[in-house]
């Protein structure tokens, strides 16, 4: 994504709806998309929303260059008065969407987008490419930061990843879900984020033994010295080599900085325990242990239940690829159509998996918390004119099962509208966070989730709940349609 604009970043049908738009004189016909997600990624109870800053950049650069006119010129597929317009093409829409690091659910518009069908339709493949990827990348960190029960995360997959955009952008998301740094110095470099990293096996093997290895590293970087002692024998040899060359530091009145070691082989909860009374013994007990080697959330919180004396994380492969799960799922659907009297006519997509039916019209999400604990209670999805008043009680009831009903006291909850406005009539009016503060922010909305939702196995659903009328127009369409085939 090094090249700023990426209008040709679309599946080719995108262009030819839009040709068949144009040619039908439906292109100033205004629209409403939704984009949104229907079952939490790697069976978590929650997903987090990132990649809101790419998609600005995206739309802000939204044009279709000479070159990418005589590409598609030479296709020999589209007519010259639409790619005549094609080189005139600006974004003119609006588009809501919910704030990278914000917990988000299942069936919840994420992007909101309300333009001219032409211009809609053309944003729907890299919305879905830079939504999908880092909202994947973010839920996976915070799950593997949350088995680290606050240890720190550092995020090591760039050389694992599906190519430099992907461990970059990735290593973004990373950080937004909560690593404290990242190996990547380009990510570094664009985001001002943190960088880390030590030495490889190839360090030590270039000397002629382990000792000088970490005695030159150690002189290059006392401040930062986490030495690598599994390439030969970590506890007869390595651990050894590394409280030798501490000592020494020690007794040459070299300040001790961040000192420590690291493991990446081997039996991790075994070798931290046997190295962390080597280290105490040795006068070193603020010694980190660090350790890699192809982990994820599940190996952390089983080396955390075997007592491991590991403090300090580095989470590669498993982390940049979500290997367990590489897809978010992320869809965009048509919600609503604008009629001629400047009404928005609610669209609905039938299917017969329940799961893939959507939800209509011109809507919001109200986010219900529960005001003792400030813990999230529920979403709720209702149309756009709707208001909500706390001083009132509130009935929700799930829309697949609604004969279950909760209803809250007034003054017993609080609300939050959680999607903001980004773009307004073609102009850009929001300014993203830096990374940084997004983590922060993500780290304040994980507090917000109750303990059975964040756990790593068979985690409560936070229930997404329609308004009255929302659902009522749900219905009324789904009843319509089914008269319809009948007919």
């Amino acid at each position: 994504m090094d090249r700023q604009n990426l209008t040709l970043l679309t599946d080719l049908y995108e262009l030819t709806m839009m040709q068949g738009y144009f040619k039908n004189e439906a292109e100033n016909e205004t629209v409403i998309f939704d984009m949104f997600y229907r079952t939490n990624p790697l069976e978590s109870g929650y997903a987090i929303c990132a990649g809101l800053e790419q998609l600005i950049n995206y739309i802000k650069e939204l044009h279709f260059a000479p070159q990418d006119i005589d590409y598609l010129r030479s296709l020999g597929i589209f007519d010259e008065d639409f790619l005549e317009y094609l080189s005139n093409f600006r974004f003119s829409g609006s588009i809501y969407a919910i704030p990278e690091g914000t917990i988000i659910f299942p069936r919840e518009p994420l992007v909101k987008v309300i333009a001219p069908i032409m211009e809609a339709q053309l944003v729907e493949t890299a919305i879905l490419n830079i939504m999908n990827h880092q909202s994947l990348i973010a839920t996976k960190t915070s799950r593997v930061c949350y088995a680290a029960q606050g240890d720190g995360i550092m995020e090591f997959g760039l050389r694992r990843a599906q190519g430099p955009d992907a461990g970059t952008y990735g290593a973004r998301a990373a950080m937004i879900g909560g690593c404290v740094a990242t190996s990547n110095v380009l990510c570094g470099q664009l985001f001002d984020v943190p960088i880390s990293g030590t030495h490889a096996h190839s360090w030590i093997m270039s000397f002629s033994d382990e000792y000088t290895a970490f005695k030159k590293y150690a002189e290059l970087y006392p401040n930062a010295c986490i030495l690598l002692v599994d390439t030969y024998d970590s506890l007869k040899s390595g651990v050894p080599n590394a409280i030798r060359v501490f000592t020494e530091m020690k007794e040459a009145g070299i300040p001790l900085g961040k000192h420590g070691i690291r493991f990446d082989s081997g039996d991790l909860a075994y070798l931290s325990k046997k190295a962390r009374k080597m280290l105490d013994d040795a006068g070193f007990p603020n010694a980190i242990i660090s350790a890699s080697n192809d982990l994820d959330e599940y190996l952390i919180d089983s080396l955390k239940v075997q007592g491991a004396k590991i403090t300090s994380w580095g989470v590669g492969t498993n982390l940049i690829t979500s290997k367990d799960w590489p897809a978010f799922g992320g869809v965009y659907k048509l919600a609503a159509v604008m009629s001629e009297d400047g009404v928005f006519i609610p669209k609905i997509k039938l299917s017969e998996n329940t799961e893939k039916i959507t939800n209509p019209g011109n809507k919001k999400i109200y986010r219900v918390y529960e005001k003792e604990s400030g813990k999230i209670k529920a979403d709720l999805i209702c149309l756009e004119e709707e208001v909500y008043n706390e001083k009132d009680p509130l009935l929700l009831f799930d829309p697949a099962e609604p004969w279950k009903k909760t209803k809250l006291k007034a003054g017993t909850y609080t609300l939050r509208e959680i999607m903001v406005p980004i773009f307004k009539d073609g102009e850009c009016v929001y300014e993203s966070p830096k990374v940084m503060d997004i983590r922060t922010y993500c780290q304040q909305e994980l507090n917000t989730l109750w303990d059975e939702t964040r756990r790593l196995v068979n985690p409560h659903n936070v229930y997404v709940d329609l308004s009255s009328k929302l659902y009522d127009i749900k219905i009324e369409l789904l009843d319509r349609m089914s008269n319809i085939q009948a007919d």
